[in-house]
């Protein structure tokens, strides 16, 4: 089994509106809710082999958070990956090694919330329980989807992932205080 973690970057600022989009940074919030999911993830031994992340600010800035990690994963920053549509970061999943057991891909909305639907599938959602309920209402910043992935990489495709859990920063005791 292979374990596919889908993390959405923490909630930017939109305080300077003569940034780019790809230049936001993280406002204080979404600084918080990165360092809480980071503590979380470790918590459930959440240890990628590969970090694949867009090359936004904030995305960079929610990687930051969960810096430093046991596995010392590799780290690719991918310009493609920024604002990519689900059927790019499916692709982009496909080419990874069959070695790597664990693979941690921050991005975007919409792109990282319709792959995660695509890899629920039409059976997942009306079985997943509340899990895939929670992640069919939305995708919200910060939020993480673990899915565990039967088959090799290179043959991942809709209906391929089971979806183990799926964590909103808003669940997490440091935030939700």
């Amino acid at each position: 089994m292979r374990q596919l973690l889908l993390l959405r970057h923490a909630k930017s600022s939109w305080d300077d509106a003569m940034l780019s989009d790809h230049a936001r940074p993280l406002n204080a919030r979404g600084r918080q809710a990165a360092a809480a999911m980071a503590l979380h993830m470790q918590e459930l031994g959440l240890a990628p082999d590969i970090v694949l992340v867009s090359s936004a600010r904030r995305t960079l800035q929610t990687l930051e958070a969960l810096q430093p990690m046991d596995s010392s994963p590799i780290i690719e920053v991918m310009d493609d990956l920024y604002l990519a549509p689900w059927q790019r970061l499916m692709e982009t999943l496909r080419t990874m090694p069959e070695t790597a057991r664990s693979v941690l891909l921050i991005g975007h909305n919409p792109g990282l919330h319709e792959l995660g639907l695509a890899l629920l599938g039409a059976a997942g959602a009306a079985l997943g329980g509340v899990h895939a309920r929670r992640l069919s209402e939305g995708y919200p910043t910060g939020a993480l989807a673990e899915f565990t992935i039967a088959g090799p990489w290179g043959q991942l495709q809709d209906g391929g992932g089971r979806l183990v859990r799926f964590l909103a920063p808003r669940d997490l005791p440091e935030v939700a205080a």
